[in-house]
């Protein structure tokens, strides 16, 4: 019985001892993360950043939420922090880069966005960054309906055009920019133009027929996502008129359309009437069997 007790004391200190070795073995292993970082300009004037969190679970890349970022322009420091972002459920964020960095921005023509996560128990630490060159795009639309975009390079203190950048020439609507043509996207030339024919002439436009253009550079490598925005007469002039009072699809009951009245009420009364005489034939049936 001694013998027996030992064992099997030992057996379960041996247990006791791997299942907390492996314990500490999970608790050490920790995910790690992806930071991605894009840089946003607006109409020559607006900056912000957006960042994107991801991590590896058996082989596929998921989305991370609540993750804390510190997010710097040129050096990490407190005088060129940018701000402090917490990622959300689709892992990304947003910040808009403050105007009090604008003398650091003025310093160089090339500037470099970091991104820091200092780490959790779920998580290691990790870091990004993002190196960009100064650049700014203008627009210009013609009298005979050709839209131009020009890409402008900062080197030393001139603005200096920009050969071989792809460019979107587009329309801007609610859902999505549409395209001016078939073709969709346009490459500057050495001056640093791209230009493309409208030929949307049936998109509907305000009540003066305004729609707005759109020159766009997307994820470029070394000027980021830069857009620029244009109002021309281009459109068909949209006039609102009033459905109130009128009989509509979307109206109240009271003015549902009669075609649509008289499809519903046929619907019922025949419905209606076949449950009616599906019944009457039942007692007649009920009735002749009494009967023999």
């Amino acid at each position: 019985m001694k013998l027996s007790h030992k064992i099997f004391t030992g057996s379960l200190f041996a247990i006791f001892l791997l299942s907390g070795y492996n314990g500490f073995s999970q608790a050490a292993d920790k995910g790690a993360l992806n930071i991605t970082i894009n840089y946003f300009v607006n109409n020559n004037k607006t900056q912000y950043l957006t960042v994107k969190v991801k991590t590896k679970v058996k082989g596929k890349f998921r989305n991370v939420e609540d993750v804390g970022l510190k997010l710097f322009l040129n050096k990490d420091s407190s005088g060129t922090m940018i701000g402090k972002v917490v990622t959300d459920e689709n892992g990304e964020a947003v910040i808009i880069i403050p105007a009090s960095l604008e003398k650091e921005w003025k310093t160089s023509v090339k500037h470099a966005f970091l991104a820091s996560f200092d780490g959790s128990k779920k998580y290691d630490a990790a870091k990004a960054d993002l190196t960009i060159s100064k650049a700014k795009i203008l627009i210009d639309a013609g009298s005979d309906k050709t839209v131009t975009a020009s890409i402008f390079e900062m080197k030393d203190t001139t603005w200096t055009p920009v050969k071989g950048v792809d460019v979107v020439l587009a329309v801007k609507r609610r859902f999505g920019d549409l395209p001016i043509n078939e073709k969709p996207t346009f490459t500057t030339d050495s001056t640093g133009k791209a230009s493309g024919d409208f030929k949307r002439d049936t998109i509907p436009g305000d009540a003066k027929g305004n729609i707005t253009l759109v020159a766009k550079i997307v994820d470029n490598d070394q000027y980021g996502n830069l857009s620029i925005e244009k109002a021309v007469p281009w459109g068909t002039k949209f006039t609102y008129v009033s459905t109130f009072n009128k009989r509509t699809l979307f109206a109240t009951n009271d003015k549902a359309p009669v075609w649509l009245i008289l499809i519903a009420t046929s619907i019922v009364v025949v419905v209606w009437g076949i449950l009616i005489m599906l019944v009457f034939n039942l007692v007649r049936i009920k009735k002749l069997g009494r009967e023999a």
